[in-house]
């Protein structure tokens, strides 16, 4: 493998670099309102000074790698690296060398101010690269490095094709869909968690079940360790009668908390137990062995809400912003 650095880097939703990109053969970064960086000491403290004094609203969290690409800029890369743009636009990714050092732009029209030269040296089709490639070049930052799929790049640069034109069966295809639905999965758990706190996940609780065929209500409040009572039929004086507990915190509910909800059950009763946490090793055993306990924690949770999406209504959805996509499935080995 070469020891050329190969970067990556994204602007623009929908392609509105591409003018300036392609058409002035140069890369660039926005961060407009931290001005010259060529004024700022080569270090990344006084990146990350300069990026907190103008942008005070950023998450504290964020700092160190916000400012930290503007620096990669500056003072890391460097003329003769080559550089893959992916173009939102033409849906090809542009390679081509860094040719210039760095310069400001004062009040770029483009909102891009932080520049270097590039010579743009091929575009090439995504499907020209594997998998592994596209998920790598997919970075949510906006500059990074090319490591693990480098090679693919400099066999363009050589003349070369990417790679083969075949599907190819590696174990990125499984990281997508895996980060796609663990994403998914850290979103709806913390949406709920940070909007619904206490009666409103009771009451989003009572809608699910309602979804999934269910006539459920709230219970009044001096009932302890029972939130919803559920029924199939309309009058709810038919067997079995469901009372649920909601727990809408993200810590481990103990056997203690699911003995107490199982205390309540009447015979011919079952208890639901719903957690946006954990349950203790204690509390899966005092489970097992009690057909008319069920515990249901936040994992599971999430899965019963992609099941039954669909069905909510808009003020759920608006809660819980979701589209239905297609993610690759791992190929099974012949």
């Amino acid at each position: 493998m070469s020891n050329e650095a190969i970067w990556g880097i994204h602007a623009g939703r929908r392609g509105e670099a591409d003018a300036l990109f392609l058409g002035q053969g140069c890369i660039a970064l926005g961060w407009d309102r931290m001005g010259d960086l060529s004024q700022l000491a080569a270090n990344r403290e006084a990146f990350k000074l300069r990026y907190q004094q103008a942008y005070p609203e950023a998450k504290p969290g964020a700092i160190a790698t916000m400012a930290g690409m503007p620096f990669r800029f500056v003072h890391e890369m460097k003329p003769g690296d080559l550089v893959a743009y992916p173009s939102k636009a033409d849906r090809l990714i542009h390679i081509g060398r860094v040719t210039g050092e760095y310069t400001h732009v004062a009040q770029a029209r483009e909102g891009y101010p932080h520049r270097r030269k590039v010579e743009w040296l091929a575009q090439v089709p995504r499907l020209h690269f594997t998998q592994g490639a596209l998920y790598e070049i997919g970075a949510a930052q906006s500059l990074f490095q090319i490591r693990n799929y480098a090679d693919e790049y400099l066999a363009v640069v050589a003349g070369g094709p990417a790679a083969s034109m075949v599907v190819d069966d590696d174990q990125t295809v499984s990281m997508v869909a895996e980060d796609i639905e663990e994403t998914t999965r850290d979103f709806i758990l913390k949406r709920l968690s940070q909007e619904l706190k206490g009666l409103p996940l009771e009451s989003f609780v009572v809608h699910l079940l309602q979804c999934m065929g269910y006539h459920a209500r709230l219970t009044r409040r001096n009932e302890p360790s029972v939130d919803v009572i559920a029924h199939k039929d309309h009058l709810g004086i038919e067997p079995p009668i469901i009372k649920v507990q909601v727990k809408s915190s993200d810590t481990t509910a103990t056997d203690k908390d699911v003995s107490a909800l199982y205390g309540k059950l009447s015979a011919g009763e079952y208890g639901l137990f719903i957690t946006l946490g954990t349950f203790s090793p204690a509390s899966r055993n005092f489970e097992q062995g009690k057909p008319n306990l069920r515990l249901v924690d936040g994992d599971e949770f999430v899965k019963m809400v992609l099941e039954h999406y669909e069905a909510f209504d808009s003020k759920h959805k608006g809660l819980l912003p979701l589209r239905r996509v297609y993610v690759p499935q791992g190929l099974e080995s012949e």
